[in-house]
């Protein structure tokens, strides 16, 4: 018998979307210029951008690629089997991530509408991966692991954008 940390040691890369989200934080609280920022730009526009850019963006591209050319190695880390929805999850995940990168480089205007877009579609998501839990009792990696980012950016985002707000 497999103990449960021995079939988590091998799918650890399921971390990389919390990782960028950590990022985030750390380089703004080394206070690292953001893309599109400005020299006088306050700590909590410069998380929204890196939110924006790294977790927002990037992971959302990674998502796209591998919700598509690696669909299948995919699925079975998530513990769900290849189909034609995978594959318009990767689709939506190119352009929630290409957006969030022009949010980044953008002003404050353009930070809400996708940080409500890329946080309805994972807090939804996330909500799916813990009825797959309960439900069929799906406990792989790639459907517990990832709870980590489908709550965490859409939390982070609403700490940044309300701390903006004042």
């Amino acid at each position: 018998m497999t103990s449960p940390l021995r079939r988590y040691i091998p799918n650890m890369g399921i971390l990389v979307p919390f990782i960028t989200l950590v990022i985030a934080w750390v380089l703004t609280l080394l206070d690292v210029a953001a893309p599109g920022g400005t020299p006088d730009e306050s700590t909590m526009a410069s998380a929204m951008r890196w939110l924006l850019f790294i977790p927002g963006g990037f992971m959302f591209l990674a998502s796209a690629v591998m919700h598509t050319v690696f669909a299948k190695s995919t699925a079975k880390r998530i513990g769900w089997q290849t189909n034609g929805f995978q594959y318009e999850i990767g689709f939506v995940s190119l352009g929630l991530g290409l957006a969030g990168i022009i949010a980044a480089n953008s002003s404050e205007p353009a930070w809400l509408p996708i940080a409500v877009a890329q946080s309805v579609f994972l807090v939804l998501a996330g909500a799916n991966h813990v009825r797959e839990m309960v439900k069929v009792k799906n406990f792989a990696p790639g459907n517990t692991l990832i709870l980590l980012y489908d709550f965490g950016l859409p939390i982070s985002y609403l700490i940044a954008l309300l701390s903006l707000r004042g």
